[in-house]
């Protein structure tokens, strides 16, 4: 009887916490009540003594029973931690049904805890211990779930440049996929599916990005990234929805939309804060394959094989100081070697500085570059560019006025059909929901050595103007 008594307490003490409570609230409640009804003032004396006597010496064995049970399962608390502790494994409990329905609810509670070890700051996660620490690193999967946003836009355009028709275009639709791997490595990349002027759709993975964090101070990222080349580039990526007009600034246009600059970039990135204060100085530095000119019917992002061994680089600086919110001063400076066959090898150098003033209801952005071109041996060209963007929010109406300058030499070895573009921008961004927003804007262009304007005499070297008008829809889900 011993032995059984042993044995019944060893099972409840390798089960839950909660089922052996239960199991010895029960004991001590059957207890109590026997106690009661022996000691109920009319209990007879006379026959039935001998029944009632033998009664409270059974109750009598039972307490003495349960003092012994109540001994043994604070002896196998005290030398088995680990099994009462909510341990996942199979337990004997499981195998008694009597048992099943009180187990459960420790269970569940064990799980959830489980579930949100991996969601506590690391400072906390550290200080519960070396065994709960590394339960909680690998209990990640918790936090590794994918997590989809995607944007689109749809717009109708038209101009009286020649060649160009008033039409329906899809815009892109962009799959903003982004993981967190662990506490210190996140995984982020931007799928774009598009199609351009020949009707043609295509797919790009636009960003693809392996980030670690080591803290505020320090971020390695490898992978394909937009080049830190001044504001824009590194603020507006590629879902029209993020910005106030339809279209980006001319000099910051993708590279296969014809755009001047080295947009995309496939190497490594360190990036964060520098100790500063209240200036909020923060860094950005990047080494990558840079930008191909050797063909214009090559990929100009490099993203398997770089033409040469030489490696662009980047760094950029830029200032957030609390004393005036919203505020952001920087500059960046771009290096590179580029190989143009037949011509000799070309240093390149941006350089871009720039004034930022965000705040929820005004938007003021001012930004400059020069590119400067150098050929072994030749002359220098240097293309000189700015725009400037100003916005005020009104309600659900935010009205925006935007004027950009973009002058190349026609003998620019990289992009001589650029020329002089300048001109002013003016529409009207009206958000009716929070995912939606409609978009109208008028553009006015001066071009140098461009196509004529339709209809009209336009000579290849004189100044033509055109129009264009355009209404987009831009959304999110």
């Amino acid at each position: 009887m011993v032995f059984a008594r042993r044995s019944f307490a060893f099972r409840i003490a390798r089960g839950t916490r909660s089922a052996r409570y239960a199991i010895l609230a029960g004991s001590c409640l059957f207890l109590h009540s026997g106690l009661l009804l022996s000691q109920q003032p009319g209990t007879p004396a006379g026959p039935d003594g001998p029944a009632v006597q033998s009664l409270l010496e059974r109750i009598a064995s039972l307490e003495a029973a349960q003092k012994q049970l109540l001994a043994r399962v604070a002896q196998l608390e005290r030398a088995q931690p680990q099994n009462l502790a909510g341990s996942t494994g199979s337990s004997p409990v499981a195998e008694s049904p009597s048992l099943v329905i009180s187990a459960a609810p420790a269970a569940s509670s064990t799980q959830e805890t489980e579930m949100t070890k991996g969601h506590l700051p690391e400072g906390q996660a550290q200080a519960q211990g070396p065994a709960e620490a590394v339960e909680a690193e690998h209990m990640d999967v918790s936090k590794t779930l994918l997590n989809i946003r995607g944007f689109g836009d749809f717009g109708l355009y038209g101009g009286n440049q020649k060649g160009q028709t008033t039409s329906f275009s899809l815009g892109q639709l962009n799959l903003f996929i982004t993981s967190n791997i662990s506490d210190h490595f996140k995984f982020l990349t931007e799928l774009v599916f598009e199609a351009h002027q020949d009707n043609h759709p295509e797919e790009d993975l636009e960003r693809i990005l392996l980030q670690y964090s080591a803290n505020d101070y320090f971020t390695l990222s490898a992978g394909r990234y937009h080049t830190a080349i001044g504001y824009y580039n590194t603020a507006y990526h590629h879902s029209t929805w993020f910005q106030t007009t339809t279209e980006r600034p001319y000099i910051f246009e993708f590279e296969d939309e014809g755009g001047i600059l080295p947009i995309h970039n496939v190497g490594v990135e360190a990036s964060g804060q520098i100790p500063s204060g209240r200036v909020g100085l923060h860094y950005d530095v990047s080494v990558g394959n840079g930008r191909n000119w050797s063909s214009a019917q090559a990929e100009p992002v490099q993203i398997y094989a770089d033409e040469s061994n030489h490696k662009a680089v980047n760094i950029a600086v830029f200032a957030r100081p609390e004393a005036v919110p919203g505020l952001q001063v920087g500059f960046s400076v771009y290096r590179d070697a580029l190989s143009v066959p037949p011509s000799p090898r070309i240093n390149e150098t941006i350089v871009d500085g720039y004034t930022v003033l965000l705040r929820p209801t005004f938007e003021w952005l001012n930004e400059a570059l020069m590119i400067r071109h150098a050929p072994l041996g030749q002359h220098v060209f240097e293309t000189p560019a700015f725009y400037s963007q100003v916005s005020r929010r009104f309600g659900l109406y935010r009205p925006y006025f935007r004027y950009q300058y973009v002058n190349a030499s026609s003998h620019e070895p990289l992009f001589p059909q650029v020329g002089l573009r300048t001109g002013p921008s003016a529409g009207v961004r009206f958000d009716p929901t929070r995912s939606v927003a409609l978009k109208l804007q008028y553009d006015f262009t001066e071009l140098r050595r461009q196509q004529p304007i339709e209809g009209k005499s336009c000579p290849q070297l004189s100044m033509c103007a055109p129009n264009a008008l355009a209404m987009q829809v831009d959304f999110k889900f």
